[in-house]
């Protein structure tokens, strides 16, 4: 397994976060476009991100804008998204970034006497055709690269958006992430689900959970992180060590090396 690390905020460059990468001897570092600094513009500015991944000897993956909605019902926004994501993929190409990180985004609800009324639910028909477009347009970009486009799990998949996954899920391109601390505050509700398509999980994000309480040092919560891990290690899967401080990580890297996770 390779591990690597978020872009953590308290890192102030890009730079900074490569030296802590090195430091704790981790083979990539995910870039967060939903910070300033990894906008599609700055993430176009290939050969210098070149260069830095090169001289360290690591390399990146992408983890794409949270907001991302390619199925918003303004179709000016979806197109925005849609074109972030082709250019995204053309950066992916350049740079050799072998996993694309993506979310659902549940859209909006209505909320009636009766209950609550997910709009992509009663709007399925449109919601699932631009998932279809979305699904061609990355299987055109990626074409036969080694490119995958993983969607990963947050607060539980809603109906419809299994139904969305699963049609992804066809075409090659597309693969799972396992978020396990975000899979446990929720849970585990997703997680028939993702050992339903067990076979297409390339990326992890691993962090410790317990209760409500997520991103939490490995080790200090209430996962079974050895159950966990050697799904990934079976599967081949990359792992975001995705803790949020500088100190969790370090301690949470330490925790690997000593159950042999990791040298």
């Amino acid at each position: 397994m390779d591990f690597g690390m978020p872009t953590l905020i308290e890192n102030k460059s890009l730079e900074e976060n490569i030296s802590l990468c090195k430091e704790l001897g981790l083979k990539f570092i995910e870039l967060n476009m939903n910070l300033p600094e990894y906008q599609i513009e700055e993430l176009e500015k290939v050969s210098y991100l070149k260069k830095l991944s090169e001289e360290a000897g690591i390399y990146f993956t992408i983890h794409l804008d949270e907001n991302l909605n390619i199925s918003d019902f303004n179709k000016r926004v979806a197109d925005a998204y849609m074109e972030t994501v082709k250019r995204t993929i053309g950066v992916a190409h350049k740079l050799g970034v072998p996993i694309i990180n993506m979310h659902m985004n549940h859209g909006i609800h209505l909320t009636l006497p009766t209950g609550k009324i997910q709009l992509f639910e009663q709007y399925f028909d449109e919601y699932i055709k631009s998932f279809h477009e979305f699904m061609i347009m990355c299987e055109t970009e990626i074409g036969s690269s080694d490119i995958r486009i993983c969607i990963e799990n947050t607060d539980g998949f809603r109906s419809y958006e299994q139904s969305a996954i699963k049609m992804l899920l066809k075409s090659e391109v597309f693969g799972l992430t396992w978020d396990i601390g975000h899979s446990n505050t929720a849970k585990n509700t997703d997680e028939p689900f993702i050992m339903q398509n067990e076979r297409r999980l390339k990326h992890f994000h691993i962090h410790d959970s317990e209760g409500k309480k997520n991103h939490m040092t490995l080790g200090m919560g209430e996962i079974d992180l050895g159950q966990r891990l050697n799904i990934a290690d079976k599967c081949k899967c990359r792992c975001v060590v995705e803790t949020k401080t500088v100190s969790a990580l370090k301690t949470s890297i330490m925790w690997l090396k000593e159950n042999k996770y990791c040298s």
